[in-house]
């Protein structure tokens, strides 16, 4: 008896545990409102392709991206304390990239037309948010600048340096192909955002499995003081905290721009910071810097998305999602504060107590 709640009250303060709560509570309230919400049905699209559909696959689909991004806001937040405010802008950048290095000065090519390869433009892109990521890196590591201040600069400026690359002009690509990243490769019936999703988390844990990366920016994370004695160089780990977030950037750019063909440099991908810094909060990261779970992190990217898509099912207006993700916020600062913690621990502790002397009675 003493063993299962000694494991019950392992399981409550795992880190984990946050992100499956919240999604146990989701699959509870729509299973309660709207069971058909989990009907997955097997149908033709707009362009004749047999794919799965239903809102867990949107969930899975327009969650991938933004898992993608918790990713590296992880790393950032784990490394500098801080968080990337500006990745939405950087996606913008990506996006812009790809879309001039395949058209060139061309605004309209047409199929077969393109300057390069996707891959080509993927890789330019990539080369360009590390670049961006590298000057964010830049401000927090060397010049010890905040990191909301520093990346305030790139929020503010990078739909506008989107927009001057393709000279203000909107192209769009008619390639077919081009939609295969945002959207369904034939014989496929799965998005393709999962598949760069998998791809991406496959990585990140070969990363942080075969080398000490993980350690490292924790480390720094937690005592950069302590970690400069111990023989790390806190600088070098917290730039490459947002390179790494700047190639999470590109992958997310990417996938936006092929989802229309085109790109809206105001619009795209607005706010989506907010969402992936939720995410790594979410996951029940230390904000302020630190140890981290990447798989809480991503999981909590998946249940944002899941809440998301909740509140449309039940017709809120989009105009009004930011209300009820604050309200969320509110929850998790609130039950992650260690007070909290404590307290509900302390309260776990006195009612097993209370229960193990009735039995002994």
């Amino acid at each position: 008896m003493k063993t299962s709640k000694k494991s019950f009250t392992a399981i409550f303060r795992n880190q984990i545990f946050i992100p499956i709560a919240a999604l146990l509570l989701l699959v509870i309230v729509n299973l309660i409102v709207d069971p058909s919400f989990f009907k997955i049905t097997y149908q033709l699209n707009s362009d004749g392709q047999h794919i799965l559909y239903g809102n867990l696959i949107q969930i899975l689909d327009f969650g991938s991206e933004l898992a993608i991004l918790a990713i590296g806001m992880t790393f950032v937040t784990a490394a500098s304390g801080g968080q990337d405010i500006s990745v939405g802008a950087a996606i913008a950048i990506a996006g812009s990239v790809i879309l001039r290095v395949l058209c060139g000065n061309n605004t309209r090519p047409e199929a077969g037309q393109l300057q390069t390869t996707f891959l080509v433009a993927f890789l330019v892109a990539c080369v360009v948010a590390a670049l961006f990521g590298a000057f964010n890196g830049l401000l927090v590591s060397v010049f010890k600048i905040q990191p909301m201040v520093a990346t305030l600069i790139l929020f503010t400026a990078g739909r506008s340096i989107a927009a001057w690359i393709n000279n203000n002009e909107l192209p769009i690509i008619s390639d077919q192909s081009f939609k295969y990243f945002g959207g369904y490769i034939p014989n496929v019936p799965v998005p393709t955002p999962a598949i760069l999703a998998v791809v991406v988390i496959i990585v990140t844990f070969l990363l942080l499995k075969f080398t000490n990366l993980g350690l490292y920016i924790q480390a720094v994370g937690i005592n950069e003081k302590s970690s400069r004695l111990n023989g790390l160089n806190p600088t070098a780990i917290k730039f490459l905290s947002f390179v790494l977030l700047g190639l999470c950037v590109a992958v997310a750019g990417l996938i936006k721009v092929s989802r229309l063909s085109t790109i809206n440099y105001s619009v795209i991908a607005k706010d989506i910071e907010m969402d992936a810094i939720l995410a790594v909060a979410l996951g029940g990261n230390a904000l302020g810097g630190g140890k981290f779970n990447m798989t809480a992190s991503i999981l909590g990217a998946y249940v944002i998305q899941f809440l998301t898509i909740t509140l449309y099912s039940m017709k809120v207006q989009s105009d009004a999602l930011p209300a009820y993700k604050a309200v969320v916020v509110i929850l998790l600062v609130v039950f992650s504060a260690p007070t909290v913690r404590n307290w509900m621990s302390k309260t776990w502790k006195n009612l097993t107590a209370k229960n193990t002397a009735k039995e002994v009675a």
